[in-house]
C-alpha cells in the first residue's frame, strides 16, 4: 500500500500552524477544555449515528480515512505498457498464460482471470462495470459520512458556546470570572471549526476526488482487459487506450 504524503503533509502543515497561533504568546493550556471537546466530538458523533446506518458509520470511517491516507492507484501509462506486455505474451501463448503474469491491481487481475477463464467481451463488461457501481456506493457512503461530520462539528461547537454564555450569564456576581469564562465557552466554537475545516471536509472532498480517479482508471482497465481477451495487434491496442491517457501524455513518454 502506497501512502499518500499529499494527506499527510497537508495535515501536518494545518496542524501546525494552529499549534503555532495557539501557542504564540499564551499559554497552551487555556485552549484545552475536555467538556468542551465532549461536547462537539460526542454531538457530532451522535448527530452521524442518526443520519446514517450504523453499520454505515462504523464500516466507512476506517475505510474512508485508509483511502485518505494511502494511494493505490497507478499511473494509466503503467497500465498501458502493461496491457500491450500481456496481450504480446496471450498472442504468442494463450490467454491461459495470463494467469502466471503478474498484475498489481486486484481489479485488473480480477479481469484477466476472466479474460483466462474464456468469457466472452459482453460478460467481462457487465461483471466489472458492476463492481465498479458498488465500489463507487461504497466510497460514497464513506464521503458522506465525514461530510456529514463536517456538517455537524460547527453546529454543536456553536452549542457548547451556547450552553457556556447562559452559564457564565447565570453567574455574573464576580466579574473577574466573566473573561475567561467567556474563553471556555469559544473554545467548543474553535473545536468545532478545526474538525470541520482541517480534517471532516477535506477528507470527504478527498475521498471524491479519488473516487472520480479511481473510476476513469477502472474504466481503462477494463478497455485493457477487453483488448487483450479480443487478442488486439499491440499496436491497435495501444492506439485504443492512448485517449484515456491525461492531455499532453503519450505512452511513448515512458
Amino acid at each position: 500500500m502506497k501512502i499518500d504524503f499529499a494527506t499527510i503533509i497537508g495535515l501536518s502543515i494545518g496542524i501546525t500552524i494552529v499549534v503555532l497561533a495557539i501557542g504564540n504568546q499564551s499559554d497552551f493550556s487555556i485552549f484545552i477544555n475536555l467538556p468542551g471537546l465532549a461536547i462537539v466530538a460526542g454531538g457530532t458523533f451522535a448527530s452521524t449515528m442518526i443520519k446514517f446506518p450504523i453499520s454505515g458509520v462504523f464500516i466507512s470511517l476506517p475505510i474512508g480515512l485508509k483511502a485518505a491516507f494511502s494511494n493505490d492507484n497507478i499511473k494509466e501509462t503503467e497500465l498501458i505498457t502493461l496491457s500491450v506486455k500481456l496481450v504480446k505474451i496471450a498472442r504468442k501463448l494463450s490467454l491461459l498464460a495470463l494467469e502466471k503474469e503478474k498484475v498489481p491491481n486486484v481489479f485488473f487481475r480480477k479481469g484477466m482471470q476472466l479474460a483466462a477463464d474464456g468469457k466472452d467481451e459482453r460478460y467481462i463488461r457487465k461483471v466489472l462495470t458492476d463492481q465498479i457501481l458498488q465500489e463507487i456506493r461504497r466510497e460514497e457512503v464513506g464521503s458522506n459520512v465525514f461530510d456529514a461530520i463536517g456538517d455537524s462539528a460547527p453546529a454543536f461547537g456553536m452549542f457548547g458556546t451556547l450552553v457556556g454564555l447562559i452559564q457564565m450569564l447565570s453567574n455574573m456576581e464576580d466579574p473577574n470570572t466573566i473573561g475567561p469564562a467567556m474563553a471556555v465557552a469559544l473554545l467548543t466554537t474553535l473545536y468545532g471549526v478545526l474538525i470541520s475545516q482541517l480534517i471532516a471536509y477535506p477528507i470527504s472532498q478527498k475521498l471524491m476526488s479519488k473516487l472520480e480517479k479511481q473510476k476513469s482508471q477502472q474504466e481503462l482497465m477494463i478497455e485493457c482487459i477487453v483488448g487483450i481477451q479480443n487478442l488486439l495487434n499491440p499496436q491497435d491496442l495501444r492506439d485504443r487506450l492512448e485517449p484515456y491517457l491525461p492531455r499532453n501524455k503519450s505512452i511513448r513518454d515512458e
